[in-house]
């Protein structure tokens, strides 16, 4: 059975919130990969850092049941544009070893109605731009996806103006909820593995 199946808590997990660097793009829908990550982040503990000038890391733990040290792993957010994550995603998986099995990319999902989540191994890139870099860099689409549904523009309206849009007065009602479920997904699939963290989303979306 492989790591992404069989949860291991001496190996890391590399989890990447993709979004776009800056303060003016941080509330975009397109930006909502590295809003899962912040959520994460504060059961992790500890500061995001630079990490060699392509993305903000954080190492640590979960915390355990009874005490115990949670899975390790490291959270990041590259600091380069979406459209080209994939030169910091795959400078990570580099630097700490991860094997592309152990690599969550949690992203922005257009063809998934809002607050609709997925998790899958491997696959096309649907036509994300970000996914579309890292799996050219990496040479392979071998890596686990958190896809957070943002549902598709209305009218007329571009996607690619869509995503770089904050979400809706409607939407950010809800929008603690969805972050909160995705960070839980995250913290199920390091603790139980991808087949348990997958049947519970899809129990309950």
């Amino acid at each position: 059975m492989d790591s992404a199946h069989a949860p291991a808590v001496d190996q890391p997990w590399l989890v990447v919130g993709l979004g776009n660097p800056g303060r003016q793009y941080a509330r975009n829908r397109h930006n909502v990969g590295a809003m899962v990550v912040d959520r994460v982040a504060a059961d992790v503990g500890g500061r995001f850092s630079p990490h060699r000038g392509q993305a903000e890391v954080l190492q640590g733990r979960l915390p355990g049941a009874g005490g115990l040290p949670g899975p390790r792993v490291v959270l990041a957010k590259p600091l380069s544009f979406m459209n080209a994550s994939g030169g910091p995603v795959s400078g990570l998986v580099r630097f700490f070893r991860v094997p592309l099995e152990r690599l969550l990319v949690v992203h922005d999902e257009l063809d998934l109605p809002f607050g609709e989540l997925r998790l899958k191994l491997a696959g096309g890139e649907g036509g994300h731009n970000g996914l579309r870099s890292i799996s050219q860099s990496l040479g392979s689409r071998d890596y686990v996806r958190l896809r957070i549904g943002i549902g598709r523009p209305p009218g007329r309206l571009d996607p690619a103006d869509f995503v770089l849009r904050d979400f809706s007065q409607a939407e950010r009602a809800e929008l603690d909820l969805v972050l909160a479920e995705a960070a839980e997904a995250v913290t199920r699939l390091l603790e139980r593995g991808l087949q348990e963290a997958q049947g519970h989303l899809n129990a309950t979306h």
